[in-house]
């Protein structure tokens, strides 16, 4: 990445920043863990916590591994990001899952986010800096069937942030902390209806429970993105090669929303702070903070809709919506999406296009995501 397109990028950050104070968004350190990291959710309008169970179930819920089909598998998957701006900025995820037995399993997954290559010049003569920023995550879970139809899944997470520019801020540090998931998932078994067989499923994941992140010893402390998702979904079976599933899911970060006010000189609000409070207050405060009352912490709600058709278990068609409320962010887009199952092999892909004015950093932009899946 050169010089110009990092100020681009930097004129990008600092204009979300302005339009966060005006409209209270929620912001967070390493919010690249919020970036659906597979296709196929990609293509279900980025949503996956009640989905049947897949590779990328790390990221989403992986308490949905004990009802996998598949003996274990390895999925990888690949997210260019401000494609049209830069072609070195990217998400890639690898994913590792392996069925114990009928009632646990094992997983793991590590998360890669680069910034991109950034020349950094003082002088027209000097001989650039490179520079690589970049954010990573590595973790594991086990999941356990609690009865038949429900199990429960715990993960632990190790976070790594070094977007800092040595060659700038000799004083700037990586930062670093840990997390930990609860999840749970249901599945029903296939029941008969009318004209067609179903299956019920739902699922819950609150995600990156850990402390603060801290990038200088006297800086301010950031809040990692700990989220709750809860979704549910049904499955209409026509029959041995024609299923359809309809998905639904909700989303509120559990951070505190910015609350406290900062005025200029005028004694007029011009921005708003979040809380110096530890994480597990945030957790609660983040329910009940929000300056304008309930009617604004429902505004803190997202929700995704997603819809795929399966044909014989070897290609499918997805798509799906995602919306968050204008004054949260804004994002607003319709996805798309494909899958193809070759023996052992999954490939799937996905596409997004904006609704909102709000352009997403991801429009416009073809994901791939790569399975192998050992069978019993």
């Amino acid at each position: 990445m050169n010089r110009n397109y990092f100020i681009i990028i930097l004129m990008f950050c600092v204009i979300k920043t302005s339009f966060s104070q005006d409209r209270r968004v929620i912001t967070t350190a390493v919010p690249f863990l919020m970036i659906s990291a597979d296709a196929r959710a990609s293509g279900l309008g980025e949503q996956g916590v009640a989905t049947t169970p897949d590779a990328f179930s790390q990221h989403w819920n992986p308490s949905k591994y004990v009802f996998s089909e598949n003996l274990s598998g390895v999925g990888v998957s690949y997210t260019p990001y401000l494609s049209k701006l830069v072609s070195d900025v990217f998400l890639a995820n690898v994913n590792y899952f392996n069925v114990i037995d009928d009632r646990s399993s094992w997983s793991a997954s590590f998360k890669y986010f680069s910034l991109g290559d950034i020349d950094i010049i003082q002088n027209p003569q000097d001989i650039p800096i490179l520079e690589n920023p970049n954010e990573f995550t590595l973790d594991a879970s086990y999941s356990l069937k609690l009865s038949e139809y429900f199990a429960l899944a715990v993960t632990g997470r190790f976070l790594m942030s070094d977007v800092k520019l040595q060659s700038v801020d000799s004083d700037s540090d990586s930062a670093n902390s840990f997390a930990v998931d609860i999840s749970g998932f249901f599945q029903s078994d296939e029941k008969a209806y009318a004209n067609f067989n179903g299956i019920w499923r739902a699922g819950f994941n609150i995600s990156n429970i850990g402390p603060r992140m801290k990038y200088e010893e006297l800086g301010k402390k950031n809040f990692i993105p700990t989220n709750m998702k809860v979704g549910t979904a049904f499955d209409f079976i026509f029959d041995s090669s024609n299923k359809v599933s309809l998905n639904l899911e909700i989303n509120k970060l559990l951070v505190p929303s910015p609350s406290i006010p900062i005025y200029n000189s005028n004694n007029q609000i011009i921005g708003y702070n979040q809380a110096d409070v530890n994480f597990l207050s945030g957790i609660f405060k983040s329910f009940g903070d929000a300056p304008d009352g309930f009617s604004e912490e429902l505004n803190e709600f997202t929700i995704a809709l997603g819809m795929e058709y399966l044909y014989n278990d070897s290609f499918a068609i997805r798509a799906g919506y995602f919306n968050e409320n204008e004054n949260k962010g804004a994002r607003k887009y319709l996805t798309f999406g494909t899958g193809f199952k070759l023996n052992e092999i999954n490939l799937d892909l996905s596409y997004l296009l904006s609704t909102s004015s709000v352009i997403s950093p991801l429009e416009n932009t073809l994901r791939f995501s790569f399975t192998y899946n050992f069978y019993y």
